[in-house]
């Protein structure tokens, strides 16, 4: 059948163990390739429901990675703030630092 990872077996769960994500993935990885999902659960001994819902979210979760689009302008734009942002903060700390003192000025002296 498939190639077998370290520590993952192919057949049935021991009593206790539980099923890792690598476990499903190479799962969903033999139903995709064709494999009947009815031989699969007899081999496994899992549910057919269940060997579906993890085909079911598999495919889901693709689907959601290939919507998300590079470049978004939205997130573009909250980059340029948020680095703007930095460098007033920035500039801000330098003034600070030149006059010596945190805070606001000095009062202005009366002209009189």
């Amino acid at each position: 059948m498939g190639e077998k990872r370290s520590g993952e077996g192919s057949g049935p769960l021991a009593p206790g163990q539980r099923w890792t994500v690598a476990r499903k993935r190479e799962v969903v990885l033999r139903l995709l390739r064709g494999e009947s999902v009815e031989m699969l659960s007899r081999e496994l001994g899992v549910e057919i429901y269940r060997l579906e819902q993890w085909r079911d979210k598999t495919l889901k979760g693709i689907d959601e990675v290939l919507k998300e689009r590079e470049g978004d302008p939205l997130q573009n734009e909250l980059d340029a703030a948020m680095k703007r942002i930095g460098e007033l903060t920035m500039e801000n700390e330098l003034l600070w630092a030149k006059t010596g003192k945190p805070g606001p000025l000095p009062p202005k002296r009366s002209r009189r």
